[in-house]
């Protein structure tokens, strides 16, 4: 759902790019309460799997495909804060580097799929694990169907920034017809997608996911023939040292991970399917795209995830992809990083310096 150049009137895409400059001011100072020192690294890697992902088009009905749009995946892994600034790296990234999604358009990419895919399905997510039964099975079902309403609801934003400033005097009820229509089936691609991640990150390391947070039960201790809570550990003053064996599961997912992505991008995306995306395809059919302009580095050397000059087309994509990817994830981690190291210093407190006075 990468919005070109020229679909969109300046005017109306000066206001997007106000918007999305306002909710990443806000993401940053919201992500530096949701990252800590496990959670800064699984960000970036969240930042590069959706990148790897989205280079994945499936096929959803005759002539049409569908990708990852990741703001319900990267909102239940990291949180929605810093869920918003994973998915506008990716953005950002494949804008300048692969000429991928209008420099022009970025706020109202940023916009629609970034803030709007992020907060819908977050808000959602949060409604349903409410009512459903506190488990990890709740947490990957709410994950499914928050994915799943995010798609459409990208699909409505961009329809009605359409009406708004779109170039091209077309019938807006058409193309909200075809625009939710074809995106309600990739949604459906974007559910499972989101729910095996989901549920994969859950069954090993359940305490990095975000939207898992909470759901732990409490230990159980046998009395006299009774099962009773235990007592909670006392605070300890100083936080205790992380095990070995959690760094090193921890680290290990990560680097599964980051092979996972390198795979999927370098080699799985070459058997992407090649047709039109949904908003690609109802442009197309509607006379949307009469205007649109060429991307102002369509002459990159990565335009079109191709390396330039490599005529091998499975060679140029695949590098292309892992590079993309190489990318992406030390983007992402030097602003998640970053971001985590200023939390660290804000959580130091003025009051805990003594002074000495001179008598």
């Amino acid at each position: 759902m990468h919005v070109p150049d020229g679909f969109i009137n300046a005017p109306t895409s000066a206001v997007t790019a106000v918007v999305a400059a306002g909710a990443i001011a806000v993401s940053l100072r919201g992500a530096r309460r949701e990252l800590d020192e496990r959670t800064a690294p699984l960000a970036g890697l969240v930042a590069a799997f959706i990148f790897a992902v989205q280079m994945l088009n499936f096929p959803v009905a005759a002539g049409t495909s569908g990708h990852l749009l990741g703001g319900a995946l990267a909102a239940i892994l990291v949180g929605p804060c810093t869920g918003v600034l994973c998915v506008s790296v990716v953005l950002l990234m494949q804008g300048i580097l692969f000429a991928d999604g209008g420099l022009t358009a970025l706020g109202v990419n940023i916009t629609d799929m970034a803030i709007v895919t992020t907060v819908v399905s977050y808000a959602l997510f949060r409604a349903l694990v409410k009512v459903l039964p506190r488990s990890r099975r709740s947490v990957t079902v709410a994950s499914f169907v928050a994915a799943l309403v995010s798609v459409p609801a990208a699909a409505v934003a961009f329809t009605v920034i359409y009406a708004i400033g779109g170039t091209t005097d077309v019938s807006i009820g058409k193309v909200a017809t075809a625009m939710i229509g074809v995106h309600v089936l990739i949604g459906i691609g974007e559910a499972v997608i989101t729910a095996l991640t989901v549920g994969a990150v859950i069954a090993v390391r359940p305490d990095l996911v975000h939207g898992a947070r909470g759901l732990e039960q409490r230990l159980k201790l046998r009395v006299n023939g009774e099962l009773v809570d235990a007592p909670s550990a006392p605070a300890a003053a100083e936080p205790a040292a992380e095990p070995v064996a959690v760094r090193t599961s921890r680290r290990a997912l990560w680097v599964s991970g980051l092979v996972t992505s390198l795979v999927l991008a370098g080699f799985v995306s070459y058997y992407a399917s090649s047709s039109p995306d949904g908003l690609e395809k109802v442009a197309a059919d509607h006379g949307i795209d009469r205007k649109a302009e060429q991307h102002t580095n369509a002459d990159s050397p990565l335009a079109d995830y191709g390396v330039k000059d490599v005529d091998d087309a499975r060679l140029s994509g695949g590098l292309a992809g892992v590079i993309g990817v190489g990318v992406t994830v030390v983007a992402g981690s030097a602003v998640f990083w970053t971001l985590r190291r200023r939390r660290a210093a804000d959580d130091v407190s003025p009051a805990s310096t003594t002074t000495v006075e001179n008598v």
